[in-house]
């Protein structure tokens, strides 16, 4: 009898029924922890002990972390159910329809300029300013998009995922996780930026060629598609006819890359994220329909039509916040880090260099989040560079490799499972086309790592 992989809210599920029972088998523990200048709290090395009294977490708890998670969750939950909607919105006024059919006369020929452009300016202001969810509103665009030019939504969200994977991995000055590592390991903050974007030129080659290559095996046989046999979302439909693109249209789309703009400009000198983004985008529908001269009930009807096509989203999102939330409860994240960093100090400089990178990757299907990942890590890892006689750097591009590239596919990343959900690609035919990309993208990394340690990147 053939295996059939679970739908992957069911997966998900899967894994927080897996994480609640690794509460009961792994010892719980502890760091002791500290309060930062700016702050923030963190681990405090050759501190971890175990706990005297192994607390049993209740199988009743698995049920309430469930809503727990969603409450978690509820920033990106709501910030997809607005987007969905604006985006039924903007459609309505058919200026989506109209630039897709501009720029396939412009690219259609040309599918290696989209895929390579594409990737290289999300992972660009990825590693800036750390842009992850801003990209939830190209999902549907995109897959529009290369359907029409007889690609699929894996090619789509191929696009997406792999210039935020790179942007994080590959980062330059990401202030969520290499600025804030960089501050936690005592080295100069920004240092080492122009060797980390000579690397991101590299991986988002090495990308954008992976990328690339499926979508022109789906070109050329669309039932080489990994997504094939799946129905793709109608909000992604690309249109039968293309209305050519009128005044009307070129405002729509010029308020839309204005309130990315404003979004951009507030993240990166205000500190806005989700909620200031949905406000954004808020303001971005009622202008859309002034401009369409949509009525308010057919506004408010496309918008509730555009939100109800992402509720299996929302869920998929809920339940990955879920698994984490069951670990941290179960309080055994310490207690992992502990036990996998123990063996880096037995072995020579070049492999514990790589097995710090290892160690971050795994670390982050437990916390998927950079910037507490960093605030757990880092700490540990600075100091066991200077045992190992290994620049700090090398301890801090050890995690921005490990964390980044790893969001590309860890079912905990809340904004992956968004992405995937929106695209209707079910989390089994993702892992089998990102897999060889991740292994190639650490495989690169291994050996950058290595060259840096040989020539005492600091």
């Amino acid at each position: 009898m053939k295996f059939k992989m679970p739908h992957t809210l069911a997966l998900l599920f899967f894994l927080m029924v897996i994480a609640m029972a690794a509460t009961w088998v792994i010892p719980q523990g502890q760091f002791a922890t500290e309060i930062t200048d700016s702050g923030r709290e963190v681990v405090v090395p050759g501190t971890y002990e175990i706990n005297e009294e192994q607390k049993f977490m209740n199988p009743l708890l698995f049920f309430t972390a469930i809503p727990r998670a969603f409450a978690a969750a509820q920033d990106i939950i709501f910030f997809l159910f607005i987007i969905g909607g604006v985006l039924a919105v903007i459609r309505r006024t058919g200026a989506i329809d109209a630039l897709i059919g501009k720029l396939l006369e412009v690219l259609g020929p040309r599918p290696g300029i989209l895929v390579f452009s594409i990737i290289f300016v999300f992972a660009m202001a990825s590693s800036a300013i750390g842009s992850a969810g801003e990209y939830i509103p190209f999902v549907l665009i995109l897959v529009a998009l290369c359907r029409a030019m007889n690609m699929d939504t894996m090619t789509a969200v191929g696009i997406i995922v792999t210039g935020y994977g790179i942007g994080y991995g590959a980062a330059a000055f990401n202030p969520f996780t290499v600025v804030i590592a960089q501050g936690i390991a005592e080295v100069p903050v920004y240092s080492g930026m122009e060797v980390r974007l000579g690397m991101m030129v590299a991986f988002v080659l090495v990308g954008s060629h992976h990328v690339l290559s499926y979508a022109r095996k789906v070109q050329a046989d669309p039932t080489r598609s990994l997504v094939f046999d799946i129905e793709p979302p109608d909000a992604g439909a690309p249109p039968k006819d293309y209305p050519a693109l009128k005044t009307s249209h070129i405002l729509v789309l010029g308020s839309f890359v204005a309130t990315m703009g404003v979004a951009v400009y507030g993240i990166a000198t205000m500190g806005w994220y989700l909620y200031e983004l949905g406000a954004c985008f808020v303001a971005l529908g009622i202008v859309t329909a002034i401009i369409g001269t949509i009525a308010p009930s057919q506004m408010a009807s496309d918008f509730v039509e555009g939100a109800k096509d992402l509720t299996e989203t929302a869920l998929l999102v809920g339940v990955a916040r879920g698994i984490a939330l069951i670990m941290e409860d179960g309080e055994i994240l310490h207690t992992i880090v502990h036990f996998i960093s123990m063996p880096l100090s037995y072995v020579p400089a070049e492999i514990a260099g790589v097995g710090m990178m290892i160690m971050q990757t795994i670390l982050n299907l437990f916390v998927p989040s950079g910037s507490g990942q960093a605030f757990v890590t880092m700490p540990l890892m600075a100091p066991l560079a200077d045992i190992l006689e290994l620049n700090r750097q090398i301890a801090v591009q050890a995690f921005v490799f490990g964390d980044g590239f790893a969001n590309m596919i860890v079912p905990t990343n809340a904004v992956l499972m968004g992405i995937l959900g929106m695209a209707a690609i079910p989390y089994d035919r993702w892992f089998r086309f990102c897999m060889p990309l991740l292994a190639k993208l650490l495989g690169m990394a291994a050996i950058f790592m290595i060259l840096m340690i040989w020539l005492g990147f600091s």
